[in-house]
């Protein structure tokens, strides 16, 4: 009972949920063709349940009319019966683990790209362009207004006859009845805009139609925003009397709410809060809707830890808490927690992978968990073999290492694993010291506790050579030493004359920083940006050069703006669209030469200290000395790796001191976390 608020039953209308944490509406982008939940859908929601939780809100931003593009998210599409049978089967899978589930309904409004299948005009309560998606719109007629006033009760209908247990209604993240009641999308002067009451009208006409579609017995809950953060938006009082205006016309029975506008790049960033925001940043404006609801108010934002959740229920600051993103980077929280297994909890780190993908158009996937959303394929729980148990050597305890020795002791075989470092973590410890980046070694520390646990034979401050791997007789070498900083790729560039140093030698505090300085990135996702972050911020000069279009410009749609907030604070000088050809010395100055990408002209910067992130180059020394000794020349047969099946040679192995030879990871080529993570997972689930 260390956890009392959280396993107290909540009633939502005729809904008795088991305990008080549920996963909100987001976009899964894992809808079939058309809009239909299939499989995997499915499998996704099913693992939850499995894990205990007490509801899921599926179905982010699904749409109710067929004027807004279907494609670039893949939602649920509520606008057609065919979305019936699917959900039903949803429906029926989760109710047999206990676990209840809604859907989010919407009209995006102006909140959408045109681009895209039906290649609608894009409406909106004015006629005011969006501008994170360049949402060009024309203002709303009467006419539209009554046509999807009532595709909303006919959506509704849809997931009652389904088998639902509830729908959520979208008025956040500046959608079609937000944008109503916003002043600062809203600039009517009919009935439909002007006083609050009549911004309102929209809103209370779509819960009347879906009220009347469900009838009373039915849950129906809303989803807003309590505090839009701009002057000529909705604020917080305004928001208090919203709610408490939805309330008093008895046609709701929850509130769920979340902090920020998001129809700016910069307040986008608030509405997922990434690692760089402080934990649940906005529970206080949840808290101010409480104090004037009657309906019960479900709040999630940054809450990535279940005491943070027992402490905020506990304050009675809202009565349900949403942990998304926690159930994404492990859907057995709950049952962890109620078997007293907190420690085994793979705990959301906030690097907004997920979500950043997700405002790509990709599926959402987790930076640490391979196995959500892959569930058809890849486990969550590993299993014990019920093969010859062998002995298995992991040699580099980054990310993939970690996971490989992790997964592979799961399976009941002998680990050993080599790391040349007094620490495991591997270049995650170097993301973490950039400034606000810190919770990335949240991800060592769970695979750090997890192979001490399961008894994994850690030799840290060990090199291993290929004598050493040998030596104990493996049946299995799984090779994850990972990658060094790539700064030979251009001579020009003077690094082994010292000209230039890597962001490694920097963040690794290897080599101070000097006070003016040149970083040049020519990947563009986060550790170029960081790199000039953990300089800057030591009082030092920077200019951060790019060959792309603007720094930071594959670090995701939540992650940048919070980048661009450092850089104007600290006065970061961003020049995009220049390569560095060479560096040379003068004096006791370093002059880099920049060419620019289109006009081909040249530059010149006198700095003190050249900084470049390139990537990396695979560290291949083991790889190369065991690979003519191994059973597979240490090739993978890709045809059973790509679908998910054994490896076809480890059923050669027979105890003879013949052995398999694998690499993961960065040791490969570059990729990035997830990616470590899932070669290794992939590989040693069959081990």
């Amino acid at each position: 009972m260390r956890y009392p608020h959280i396993f107290t039953p909540l009633k939502l209308n005729q809904l008795v949920l088991p305990n008080r944490i549920y996963s909100t509406a987001h976009a899964e982008v894992y809808a079939e063709a058309g809009g239909l939940p299939g499989d995997r859908y499915i499998r996704y929601y099913e693992e939850k349940a499995k894990g205990g939780l007490g509801m899921a809100i599926c179905g982010g931003s699904s749409p109710v009319s067929i004027d807004v593009p279907q494609g670039a998210w893949r939602p649920v599409n509520l606008t057609t019966d065919r979305v019936v049978e699917p959900m039903a089967r949803l429906a029926e899978t989760v109710h047999r683990h206990g676990m209840k589930i809604m859907i989010q309904a919407t009209h995006m409004g102006r909140r959408s790209a045109w681009m895209g299948d039906p290649w609608p005009h894009l409406v909106s309560p004015s006629g005011i362009r969006e501008p994170v998606h360049r949402g060009n719109c024309r203002a709303i007629e009467i006419e539209d207004i009554r046509r999807i006033i009532a595709d909303f009760g006919k959506a509704a209908a849809r997931v009652q006859r389904s088998g639902f247990d509830g729908i959520e209604i979208s008025a956040a993240h500046q959608q079609l009845i937000d944008q109503f009641w916003s002043p600062r999308s809203n600039v009517r002067t009919d009935e439909w805009g002007g006083s609050l009451e009549n911004r309102m009208r929209f809103g209370i006409e779509v819960l009347r139609a879906v009220r009347e579609a469900v009838g009373r017995d039915f849950c129906v809950g809303i989803r807003m925003c309590a505090d839009e953060f701009h002057d000529n938006g909705i604020d917080h009082e305004v928001a208090k009397e919203i709610a408490a205006a939805l309330c008093d016309t008895d046609l709701i029975d929850f509130i769920s709410v979340i902090g920020s506008g998001a129809d700016t790049h910069n307040t986008l960033a608030n509405c997922m809060p990434p690692m760089a925001l402080p934990p649940e940043p906005f529970v206080h404006l949840a808290a101010g809707l409480k104090s004037v609801a009657s309906v019960p108010i479900l709040h999630a934002q940054g809450i990535r830890d279940i005491t943070q959740a027992e402490r905020i229920l506990a304050a009675g600051e809202v009565d349900m808490v949403g942990m998304t993103r926690a159930h994404i980077a492990d859907p057995h929280i709950m049952l962890k927690v109620r078997e007293g297994r907190e420690a085994e909890i793979r705990q959301c780190v906030g690097s907004n992978f997920c979500i950043d993908r997700m405002y790509t158009g990709a599926d959402a996937l987790c930076i640490q968990s391979p196995a959500t959303s892959r569930e058809a394929t890849m486990p969550h729980v590993i299993e014990r073999t019920r093969g010859p148990k062998r002995k298995i050597v992991v040699v580099g305890a980054g990310p993939a290492g970690l996971e490989a020795a992790r997964v592979s002791r799961q399976r009941g075989h002998d680990v050993v694993l080599f790391e040349r470092s007094a620490a495991v973590g591997g270049q995650i410890n170097l993301a973490a010291k950039a400034p606000q980046r810190e919770q990335m070694a949240g991800i060592v520390r769970f695979l750090d506790l997890e192979t001490k646990r399961l008894g994994v034979d850690r030799r840290l401050a060990t090199k291993a050579t290929a004598g050493m791997v040998l030596a104990e007789m493996p049946d299995i070498v799984v090779l994850a030493t990972g990658g060094r900083a790539n700064l030979d790729q251009e001579p020009a560039w003077g690094a082994t004359e010292g000209l230039s140093v890597s962001a490694w030698d920097i963040l690794s505090e290897r080599i101070a920083p000097a006070e003016n300085v040149l970083v040049y990135d020519a990947i563009s996702t986060h550790a170029g940006f960081g790199v000039a972050d953990f300089i800057a911020s030591r009082g030092a000069t920077v200019e951060l050069v790019t060959p792309d279009v603007k720094p930071a410009d594959d670090a995701g749609g939540t992650t940048f703006p919070i980048f661009y907030r450092r850089l104007y604070k600290l006065g970061i000088i961003p020049t995009p669209n220049y390569w560095l050809e060479s560096v040379y010395a003068e004096g006791n100055k370093k002059v880099a030469v920049l060419r620019n990408e289109y006009t081909d002209e040249r530059e010149e910067r006198v700095v003190d200290q050249v900084v470049i992130e390139n990537g990396i180059k695979p560290n291949t020394e083991v790889y190369w000395a065991l690979k003519e000794q191994s059973v597979n020349r240490g090739q993978y047969d890709l045809e059973a790796l790509y679908s998910a099946k054994p490896q076809p040679v480890l059923g050669e192995l027979g105890g003879d001191g013949r052995f398999a030879l694998f690499r993961v990871g960065d040791c490969l080529s570059m990729h990035n976390i997830h990616a470590a993570i899932y070669d290794a997972l992939r590989l040693c689930k069959d081990f």
